[in-house]
């Protein structure tokens, strides 16, 4: 009897023993990891967590960005009066006329000189001013001489926009006289008709001659105009404000 349990027991036990060996063992390993082993490459980690921005990174860009709008000074501007009488040196950009231009024509001009107020430049150099022409008389044939006038009302500093009225007096000029030019012209023909007088008949024919020569020369002046007044581009005046001027600059 004791046998027999202990064969039983025997082939129970191979049985198992068969089941074992027959049964694979699940392989967990990565297919791939001898590979990467081989080649010395190292396989990422697919389950590692992702990092996490720097803490503050963005507080800190956002912070630079208002230093740096902080740090940009704000354009400022404070108000200077020029006073009364103040003289604007300007060459004309515009040539005038006293036989060419026309009343209320167009006339601009530009500062020669910058005008400046205890040491501050308060209008630049190259600066507009603009007006219009008064007067423009032409010479006469046998009274009255040219002249041409101007007046300047608005000044625009020099690299900016904003225009200014500005109040000054006004620029004429006046054609030079013409009466010694005159008197040369009556004595010349006079002369010489005394002269060819007296040759011909004496003293009365001097007279005569002389009479004669006076008229023609007296004819010529009468068809003859005066001179005219010119003032081309680059011709320098001097312009004088009437009434303070005040203007905005930069601080």
């Amino acid at each position: 009897m004791h046998y027999v349990s202990a064969s039983i027991l025997v082939v129970a036990l191979g049985v198992s023993a068969c089941d074992r060996q027959a049964t694979p063992v699940a392989d967990t390993r990565d297919p791939a990891a001898p590979a990467a082993a081989a080649t010395g490459e190292a396989r990422p980690a697919t389950d590692a967590p992702t990092a996490a921005p720097a803490a503050g990174v963005g507080s800190a860009n956002a912070l630079t960005g208002s230093e740096t709008k902080a740090s940009a000074p704000a354009v400022t501007w404070r108000e200077v009066t020029i006073p009364a009488g103040t003289s604007l040196p300007v060459a004309l950009d515009t040539p005038v006329a006293s036989d060419t231009s026309s009343v209320e024509g167009p006339v601009a001009a530009h500062l020669t000189r910058a005008i400046v107020i205890d040491g501050v430049t308060v209008v630049p150099r190259g600066s507009l001013v603009s007006g219009v022409v008064t007067t423009a008389n032409r010479a006469a044939k046998v009274k009255g001489r040219a002249s041409i006038g101007m007046k300047f009302d608005t000044l625009t500093p020099d690299g900016e926009s904003e225009r200014y009225p500005i109040e000054t007096g006004a620029v004429s000029r006046l054609a030079a006289a013409t009466k010694k030019d005159d008197a040369v012209k009556i004595l010349a023909p006079a002369v010489g008709g005394a002269i060819i007088g007296r040759i011909v008949g004496g003293r009365k024919g001097a007279a005569i001659g002389a009479g004669t020569g006076a008229g023609a020369g007296t004819a010529v002046v009468m068809g003859t105009r005066g001179k005219e007044v010119r003032l081309g581009k680059g011709a320098a005046l001097t312009l004088k404000l009437v009434e303070p001027l005040t203007v905005r600059i930069r601080n």
